[in-house]
């Protein structure tokens, strides 16, 4: 066995070991603004319930390791103290780690993730629609655990509405833990899926990914691909230049054969089989390419 005191290790490090330790852990999808009204969405999975009756929720949006700033969520609720926390399933897993990419702080997440707003019934800041459950939270404290990067801000909620849908419920009214099908995260890239077992999400770039809002309207629209597949597609910054998509789709008949059917959701199916494989810039060329 080898054994450390917190002192002795990088806080990258340190940071690793306890997200690999301690998980799974739920994730918090908090949508919340700023005192102009601004916007974000962002997932967290320093999380959980701890209270029913006061019904209290706690997340925290640590400070960043690589250079001690502080993120837009803590900000925000400090300035607007509510927030919405969104329920994560796993058919919107990868448009949550696509919002959870570093964008300004006047850039809409519900946008760039291809999500849904849905006005909040008490608090300011606006649901996910997709969401199976959304809490509307008024913040009750901010508690910072410290001053270096790392270090925590527990933001203490009160549950002040709940919304369900009806369709994850089970015939007694409980919420059924296979039409949930919620996930929860681990150590690097790794998930849980609750029904299912484990899985990996990349995480986004370390650059801007375009976002689903910049997806060329035919592939937003699609009648096959999925939210999933739509937070794949987004999390790319370029798109393959023309020389390397033809070059891949000459290369196989039977690409060049479902290209030149013009069906466009035989394409689309085909995209999303590379998708499903995890082979983005493969999906892409079949879906650019000049037909």
């Amino acid at each position: 066995m080898i054994s450390f005191e917190p002192h002795e290790l990088s806080t990258g490090k340190l940071h690793g070991y306890l997200l690999g330790a301690v998980a799974p852990r739920p994730i918090c999808f908090a949508s919340t603004t700023d005192a102009a009204g601004n916007v974000n969405l962002s997932p967290f999975s320093f999380f959980n319930v701890f209270s029913a009756r006061p019904p209290i929720l706690v997340f925290s949006p640590a400070r960043r390791g690589r250079d001690n700033t502080t993120k837009h969520t803590y900000e925000n609720v400090l300035e607007v103290p509510e927030v919405v926390i969104n329920i994560v399933s796993y058919e919107m897993v990868q448009q949550v780690s696509l919002a959870s990419t570093e964008y300004a702080k006047d850039v809409n997440e519900f946008k760039k993730a291809g999500f849904s707003e849905l006005a909040s019934e008490i608090v300011k800041p606006p649901r996910v629609a997709q969401a199976p459950v959304q809490l509307e939270c008024k913040v009750n404290e901010v508690i910072s655990l410290g001053k270096e990067g790392g270090a925590g801000n527990l933001v203490i909620c009160e549950v002040v509405k709940i919304h369900i849908k009806e369709e994850i419920l089970s015939e007694d009214g409980s919420i059924d833990p296979h039409k949930i099908d919620t996930v929860a995260r681990l150590g690097g890239n790794w998930y849980c899926r609750a029904k299912a077992g484990l899985f990996e999400v990349p995480k986004p770039l370390t650059t801007l990914g375009m976002g689903i809002d910049s997806l060329p309207q035919e592939i937003r629209q699609s009648k096959v691909l999925t939210g999933n597949d739509l937070g794949m597609l987004g999390n790319v910054e370029n798109f393959p230049n023309s020389e390397e998509i033809n070059i891949f789709i000459d290369a196989s008949k039977e690409l060049k054969k479902i290209i030149s059917s013009n069906n466009s959701e035989a394409i689309h199916r085909k995209a999303q089989e590379f998708l499903c494989d995890g082979k983005i810039e493969e999906a892409w060329k079949v879906l650019l390419y000049k037909r």
